[in-house]
């Protein structure tokens, strides 16, 4: 009896093909082998999302969400992130607590 097999290469992309396709495998393609960029990328991503808070107005509470995850490269960026992360802490035995949150 014959079984039907893909080939790897027929599975559809983890992303639909988007105008920012480039961009995402960009970061995606990112090394982090340098520890002023890695310091440098940390500083500039956030842990968490700044965006996310609840407000009490007029004695009710409002919340709101986190609108990073609106953003179609966050998790691009986060990975990124990870990796200055690793890189400082792994590679260059640097203490990173000071960019958890």
């Amino acid at each position: 009896m014959a079984t039907l097999t893909r080939h790897p290469s027929t599975h559809p992309p983890l992303h639909p093909p988007t105008p920012l396709a480039p961009l995402r495998h960009w970061i995606s393609g990112l090394e982090v082998t340098n520890r002023r960029f890695a310091h440098r990328i940390c500083r500039l991503i956030p842990c968490c999302c700044p965006f996310e808070r609840d407000l009490t107005v007029l004695g009710r509470t409002i919340h709101i969400p986190a609108l990073c995850k609106l953003n179609p490269v966050y998790d691009e960026l986060v990975a990124l992130r990870l990796r200055a992360l690793t890189y400082l802490a792994d590679t260059c035995g640097e203490d990173v607590t000071q960019y958890l949150c």
